[in-house]
Parts: structure tokens; C-alpha cells; sequence
């Protein structure tokens, strides 16, 4: 029986070639892969909604002195819409954390809003509304097809680098530039 090699805690960087709208010029941090699938989260594409108001459409009180909650919500992926992922810096952890790598932790449990209402927010964070998942074998078909490149996750990236220009600093760490990425594919 064939290994699985691991992508987790790996970005997956969407080809230009990438024709379904949902992924074309994605970026996805993905947070488990195994023999039964993968699941990952997009960070770069933001929604029209900040933190802030999220947490108040939560219901979550913001006191008016708030402050690092003014960033953008991402579009995770086009599953489980309805519900939230916190990526963020290790310095904190709350009731459903998972350490992915030694800098980057997932949080889904609501505790991780509550705190971050009352300003006890990580040092660095990514809040998404929901995720994109692969079945056995999907995400390695799609590599297979040529519809992402892979490379380590980068924390810099993740939680320091403008949404807008992820998928090209991505795409540097490869040691190309974007142009150099031709829409058309093929099989070496």
C-alpha cells in the first residue's frame, strides 16, 4: 500500500488553470490530510464583514474601545458556511484549540469570541467562515491534474501579508513569479 504524504500545515496554491470560480487564485492552508480526506481553509478572499461585526451579529458584546478587530472575515471555503475557524498564533488556547504546527493553532469553539470581544485576542489571527474539504484520494487526483502546487505554510503569509497579495507571495516561495505560471498545463 502507497504512503500518504501529509500536506497539513502546507498552502495549497490554486493554478491559473483553476476554472471552478470558488478556487481560481486561492490560497488554502490546509489543515488535516489523511487517507480519509483533507480539509482546508481559503485565506485569501475576504468577505464584506469584519470581526467586529461578526462578533456583534453573534450577539457578542464589543466594548467601543476595541481594538485589532477591525480586519476582514474570510470566505474559508463553500462548506459549513454557517460556521467559524480561528487560525491563529500559539500564545493563547481556548476550549476546542488543535496545534497544527509550532506557530499556527485552529480554534472553532465559541469561547475564542467571547475573548476575543473583551480585546483578549491572539498576537495573530485568521477567522474564516467555513472551509473546503477533499474525499480520499480527491486532493491527490486534483495534484495529480496539475490544479494546485504546494508549498510549506508560511506563518508570515498567513497573518502578516496583505489577502490581496497572498497567492503571488505563494507563488514567489516557489522561486518564480506569477507570469511564469502558464494557464495551460501538462504531464512531464
Amino acid at each position: 500500500m502507497e504512503t500518504l504524504n501529509s500536506l497539513q500545515n502546507h498552502f495549497l496554491i490554486a493554478m491559473p488553470s483553476m476554472d471552478d470560480p470558488y478556487f481560481a487564485r486561492t490560497v488554502t492552508y490546509i489543515c488535516e490530510h489523511n487517507a480519509e480526506g483533507a480539509m482546508g481553509l481559503i485565506i485569501n478572499q475576504p468577505v464584506e464583514l469584519s470581526v467586529e461585526d461578526l462578533l456583534e451579529k453573534l450577539e457578542i458584546i464589543v466594548p467601543d474601545n476595541s481594538v485589532g478587530l477591525d480586519g476582514p472575515v474570510y470566505s474559508g471555503g463553500p462548506l459549513a458556511r454557517d460556521r467559524g475557524f480561528v487560525l491563529h498564533s500559539t500564545d493563547h488556547s481556548w476550549r476546542s484549540s488543535v496545534q497544527l504546527s509550532d506557530d499556527i493553532v485552529i480554534t472553532t469553539s465559541k469561547d475564542i469570541l467571547e475573548a476575543m470581544g473583551k480585546g483578549n485576542l491572539p498576537d495573530d489571527y485568521l477567522l474564516t467562515l467555513g472551509y473546503a474539504g477533499w474525499e480520499a484520494g480527491q486532493l491527490e487526483r486534483e495534484l495529480a491534474e496539475n490544479s494546485w502546487l504546494t508549498i510549506p505554510a508560511d506563518s508570515d503569509i498567513l497573518f502578516h501579508t496583505p489577502s490581496k497579495e497572498r497567492w503571488q507571495r505563494a507563488v514567489k516561495k516557489l522561486g518564480i513569479q506569477t507570469w511564469q505560471l502558464g494557464p495551460d498545463v501538462g504531464h512531464a
